[in-house]
């Protein structure tokens, strides 16, 4: 739903301004005792939807996107945070995107200084329209062709604009070495994965069979990449898929895990569960990957986390709440853990950040 953005108090009271949160739900209360991976799990974020909390090079700070109407902020904007190191530390955080349009998938470049990330604010100043899902009667995501990959300062100045071709250009992220950024375009008609210099030159396209091929990952040594994919074959699956496209949304609910290397050969299918395995990130080692999955469930819902070899072996529940746990992340330096949850919302629809020691 469009909205218009609040120039006033709402918004002087957001931009910049540091959010304080010395409240606490610490410690192994919020795990559940099969979650043995997790110790000392924190909650960050209380209220509101938080999601793809990533880590910068210096595993210590983070960014992520924020909806929090109560705070004035109708749909997603990104917000940068240190992350606490002790239990007494609060965890304080600050909006610097522009505060317009939406935005979504930030990273934070190599400098320290600057973060990436994909914005419709050149389109309009308000929200994008979402989909009435009471008219289309499915599950959609919106692909809106007015997001483009920008560069900005922690203060909300936007210093250079990575991408300018039609379409939508979003879910990027960038190299363990600092050289490459990896993202997802439509500007060839589909929904397909492109590498790029860091500062946006030498675009190059590295996936080319029909469906989404999104939400793309280097691994820690840069040489491999993970993402997740949906591959429509039967003629009606095709069919949908290009109708829904045309009108700039996808239906992610059949997708799987896929691995490469990072030029796109070499392409290996990782998972073949069925229903929606996604938002896959490399272990530490580089020798599995961490995933977001429904596919236990007949319903499509809960998510879970999954850990699985490269070779699609070896596959381990490692979250165990009933609502949704999605958007894993390490730390570069493989102690801490970062992800996405319903988990301690009061049955509530919230979705907050948690992190945790990381137990091999």
């Amino acid at each position: 739903m469009k909205r218009l953005l609040l120039f006033g108090s709402i918004l002087a009271n957001v931009f910049n301004t540091p959010f304080s949160f010395a409240q606490t739900a610490t410690t192994d209360t919020l795990r559940y005792p099969e979650e043995k991976h997790f110790k000392n799990m924190r909650q960050l974020t209380f209220g509101g939807d938080n999601a793809e909390a990533y880590f910068g090079f210096d595993n210590t700070h983070i960014t992520f996107q924020r909806t929090a109407p109560k705070d004035g902020i109708k749909c997603d904007q990104i917000f940068y945070a240190s992350v606490p190191m002790k239990n007494a530390e609060p965890f304080n955080y600050q909006m610097v995107s522009t505060g317009k349009g939406r935005t979504t998938c930030a990273y934070l470049m190599p400098d320290k200084k600057h973060f990436l990330y994909a914005s419709t604010h050149k389109a309009a100043d308000t929200c994008p329209a979402v989909p009435d899902r009471s008219v289309i009667k499915k599950y959609v995501w919106p692909i809106y062709d007015s997001y483009d990959i920008f560069v900005a300062d922690f203060k909300g100045n936007i210093t250079k604009q990575l991408t300018t071709e039609a379409g939508y250009d979003a879910e990027a992220t960038i190299s363990p070495k600092g050289d490459k950024i990896i993202f997802t375009s439509t500007r060839n008609g589909d929904l397909d994965l492109y590498v790029m210099d860091i500062d946006g030159k030498n675009v190059r396209q590295i996936t080319h069979e029909l469906g989404y091929d999104g939400g793309a990952w280097f691994s820690h040594d840069g040489k491999k990449i993970v993402w997740r994919a949906s591959r429509p074959k039967a003629e009606q699956e095709v069919k949908e898929y290009k109708d829904l496209l045309a009108k700039g949304l996808v239906m992610p609910t059949q997708m799987e895990v896929f691995v490469a290397d990072a030029d796109g050969s070499n392409v290996q299918q990782v998972t073949h569960l069925g229903k929606a395995n996604w938002a896959p990130n490399f272990t530490p080692d580089d020798k599995q990957i961490v995933f977001a999955s429904n596919h236990e469930y007949e319903r499509g819902f809960p998510f879970n986390l999954y850990l699985i070899n490269l070779d699609g072996t070896g596959l381990e529940r490692i979250s165990h709440d009933g609502g949704f746990d999605a958007f894993p992340m390490f730390s570069p330096d493989g102690k801490r853990f970062i992800f996405s949850s319903n988990r301690h919302n009061g049955g509530g629809h919230d979705t907050n950040l948690f992190i945790a020691d990381w137990v091999k």
